[in-house]
């Protein structure tokens, strides 16, 4: 069993199933966590459907799709900001699949794709519930650091130099 990841279009069959996937379970963990309940489903439809994630198409973006033994198993996504600065978003890998490295995977090959980009920075922001989230980023090396949004459901902010690969 092996991973492979790959850039892909955010509107193949397999990277709108795995934004509907990370979508729905992030959504259902604030509302758990939050009002004792899952997302309202016509809620749900109406954000998944908005956030059709164009900006992570190139030439401004890249959309990874990691497959696990050749089946789709979580994303990735980087989208330049400014000529320096990119954002990581979208890093998701199917629940059955975890623990079996392939967020790092995830994580490293879009670093790989922000400075492809011409990125020397890459920004992320998480929620404080997504303890796993948190604790993949400080593994990997991000600091975290001061906001640099104003997402209302964003807790934590973290920022990695991407110079060489210091892996």
């Amino acid at each position: 069993m092996t991973w492979t990841i790959a850039p892909e279009a955010v509107d193949s069959p397999a990277a709108v199933a795995l934004w509907r996937a990370y979508y729905t379970e992030v959504s259902d963990r604030y509302y758990l966590l939050h009002e004792g309940r899952r997302t309202d489903p016509e809620e749900l439809e109406r954000e998944i459907a908005a956030r059709t994630g164009t900006e992570l198409a190139p030439p401004r973006g890249q959309l990874l799709v990691g497959r696990y033994d050749g089946e789709p198993a979580g994303t990735a996504g980087v989208r330049l900001l400014d000529a320096t600065t990119a954002e990581l978003t979208r890093v998701f890998v199917r629940e059955e699949l975890r623990g079996r490295g392939g967020a790092a995977l995830l994580v490293s090959a879009a670093e790989d794709a922000a400075r492809a980009l011409g990125a020397r920075q890459l920004i992320l922001d998480t929620r404080g519930d997504l303890v796993e989230a948190r604790a993949l980023y400080a593994r990997l090396g991000y600091q975290e650091t001061e906001p640099h949004n104003a997402d209302p459901y964003a807790d934590h902010w973290f920022v990695r130099a991407l110079g060489q690969d210091l892996r």
